[in-house]
């Protein structure tokens, strides 16, 4: 009779390195591909799966895996977990566009948090007809709300924890974040719009299921988080690794204010060449790994 063993999670730290890079949609992942050669005799072997593609060759001394997250925090946690079960992925990095939301932030800049909250998990509530709303016994509101949006915390686990936990915000990966700055004190001058774009470590990013173009509710996000960006699939991103214990990097470039420019949003005008500036950051990391 054969003896069965159970199968161990194998950590990222017990393996070869191989990075994961990675974007959600294709003005993102065109100039990841573009900075990191994935064309057609480019070295680079495409794996399909699931209706998503893998590729994976080199870039400098490391090996690395580039894909699509997809739009969304859905697809986002989805697809990274369809990486992380297929590949021996080592550490994620992600580049890609985001809205500013501190108002110190223009267009073109580049922000690098070192944690991401969710904005959007939330209870809505009937009002009470007293000027407040109707609380259910389980909510104990710990921030302020934003109308009927009462924020709460999403509860998460991984191997070794007895049961789900609150994470008020899921951390980047110290060692990244080092590498991050470091690279950021070697950029050369980068520029969009006329302007020479900044590029800064730290903060809070927040991510949620809506595209974010609302004056009021980019206040709200900046004073309850002090937020610095917001974007559609960051928070899965990062609550993934933390559940499978892989270290993650996520850069944005700002291509739009979410909300607090007049007028339409401009990210159509701003998202191909801000992703091709968050795409050049995310190779000065990786070349400081």
């Amino acid at each position: 009779m054969a003896l069965l063993l159970p199968v161990l999670p194998v950590k990222a730290a017990d393996r070869p390195p191989l990075l994961a890079l990675c974007a959600a949609y294709p003005p993102e992942l065109a100039a990841l591909r573009a900075e990191f050669g994935v064309q057609p005799g480019g070295g680079f072997t495409e794996t399909r799966i699931k209706g998503l593609s893998f590729w994976r060759g080199r870039a400098g001394r490391h090996e690395v895996v580039i894909f699509r997250t997809g739009v969304s925090l859905v697809n986002a946690a989805y697809q990274l977990q369809i990486a992380l079960e297929r590949f021996p992925i080592t550490a994620i990095l992600f580049a890609g566009v985001a809205g500013g939301v501190d108002p110190s932030l223009q267009v073109g800049d580049v922000v690098i948090p070192e944690r991401w909250a969710y904005h959007a998990e939330a209870a809505y509530l009937n009002p009470d007809g007293k000027g407040g709303h109707v609380l259910p016994p389980f909510l104990r509101p710990k921030v302020e709300n934003f109308g009927m949006i009462f924020p709460n915390e999403v509860a998460a686990t991984r191997e070794g924890e007895a049961d789900f936990r609150r994470i008020a915000a899921f951390p980047a990966d110290p060692a990244l974040l080092a590498a991050a700055r470091r690279a950021v004190g070697k950029l050369p001058e980068l520029r969009t719009g006329g302007r020479t774009v900044a590029v800064s470590v730290g903060g809070t990013g927040v991510a949620g299921p809506v595209f974010l173009d609302h004056a009021g509710y980019r206040e709200w996000v900046h004073r309850v988080w002090q937020a610095r960006c917001a974007d559609m699939e960051s928070t899965a991103l990062a609550h993934v690794a933390w559940s499978n214990e892989v270290p993650i990097l996520i850069i944005r470039g700002l291509s739009d204010l979410a909300g607090a420019q007049r007028g339409a949003n401009p990210i159509d005008t701003h998202e191909a060449p801000v992703s091709g500036i968050a795409a050049r950051v995310l190779r000065a990391v990786v070349d400081e790994l």
